[in-house]
């Protein structure tokens, strides 16, 4: 019987998948991620359009289209797909009106999240983690609340669900607006709904690390009509034309970027189904050995890293030696805790992820992973662990 055209791609999507894996050199050396790239005739086929076309930047057709195809794969309306996972923190303050006061936000994650807040001149106010999964304590959040909050800006960890609807009942309560920094978080889905899609901006990395990416970009996915018209005016300098409107900032991504997203498109499920299938023979191979995080009832998870918990910083340390020399590169992340940094004005204690922090690491993950090369990662580190 005939295949249909719809049935050749997956198949063909399949084989590049597959073939990745096959290519991957037992001897080399394994980082805790390697970028997915596309079949390079996919990528030139889009090169050769910019060329033709001639538009290099400014909002062109390549950033068009992936902003039309990603706000229908995450079922999601005003998408702006901007330079970076950073700036796109920080365009979200500017877009809703913050540029003073205190900001509620978490000491686990990536250092971008507290250096946006401190480049935007204001305040992180840190809450402090839950040990099951490290997204943000909501229990914790309202005693951290003064007359200075302007809102609240918790992280997906690992692609894990904060407790949007326990912090949206106090962002009402107190009139506070709530930016998720979603960076792990795409394609993860809670309760039915993207996970980009809560709050009242939603932003994310599509940095060459991440499970999908354009080499470097990032995105905001705003709520409100008109604020998504004022963050699409601040990101392209506050202009229109001749008519400077307001004070904007270069956000823009280029067309080169753009079409690497578009080539890696098509290839989204395929990449999670193999992380998916990787991470769960590291389950197999490692139960009973490490703490894992706990996955929240209702969540759809993307599998973007696989964290361990390891009992303490010295057990940390000695599988961290054990691995490097033989050539495997896990990561310390989140290492150190934000709220430890040591520009940081004032210390704010956090003592559940301060604790974390010193025990927490991501072992390698991407696709192309072979189960010998796990075998021999879980080997390795419960040989450390004795």
């Amino acid at each position: 019987m005939k295949m249909s055209l719809k049935q050749q791609n997956s198949n063909k999507k399949d084989f590049y998948i597959r073939r990745q894996t096959a290519n991957t050199s037992g001897d080399e050396k394994i980082y805790v991620t390697k970028s997915f790239l596309p079949p390079i005739t996919d990528y030139f086929k889009l090169i050769e359009q910019i060329y033709k076309n001639g538009q290099l930047t400014n909002q062109g057709p390549m950033l068009k289209q992936l902003e039309t195809n990603l706000s229908d794969f995450l079922k999601v309306k005003n998408l702006h797909y901007l330079t970076n996972g950073t700036i796109a923190i920080q365009v979200a303050l500017k877009a809703l009106g913050i540029d003073d006061g205190e900001i509620i936000t978490t000491p686990f994650s990536y250092v971008a999240t507290t250096s946006s807040i401190l480049w935007e001149r204001c305040k992180p106010v840190f809450v402090d983690i839950e040990p099951d999964n490290f997204t943000m304590d909501v229990n914790k959040i309202e005693e951290k609340i003064t007359s200075k909050t302007r809102a609240i800006l918790p992280v997906h960890v690992f692609g894990y669900a904060c407790d949007v609807d326990s912090i949206q009942k106090i962002a009402d309560k107190h009139n506070l607006k709530v930016i998720y920094d979603a960076a792990h978080a795409f394609a993860s889905s809670y309760k039915g709904r993207s996970l980009v899609s809560f709050g009242d901006i939603s932003t994310c990395s599509f940095h060459a690390t991440k499970l999908f990416h354009t080499i470097e970009g990032g995105a905001c996915i705003v709520k409100d009509d008109d604020i998504s018209q004022n963050l699409n005016l601040i990101k392209r300098f506050g202009h229109n034309l001749d008519n400077h409107i307001c004070l904007g900032i270069n956000a823009k991504q280029s067309e080169f970027n753009a079409a690497m997203g578009l080539a890696n498109f098509p290839y989204i499920k395929k990449i999670i189904e193999a992380r998916r299938e990787i991470s769960n023979f590291y389950d197999e191979l490692l139960k009973g050995c490490v703490k894992r995080p706990k996955v929240q009832d209702g969540l759809e998870y993307n599998y973007a890293y696989y964290p361990v918990v390891f009992k303490d910083e010295k057990e940390l340390l000695n599988v961290f030696e054990t691995l490097n020399k033989h050539n495997i590169f896990p990561r310390r992340y989140f290492y150190p805790s934000l709220n430890k940094l040591p520009y940081l004005k004032d210390y704010q204690s956090c003592p559940v992820s301060e604790d974390i922090c010193s025990r927490i690491a991501c072992m390698p993950l991407f696709v192309g992973l072979t189960h010998a090369q796990v075998e021999r990662i879980c080997s390795l580190l419960k040989e450390s662990l004795g």
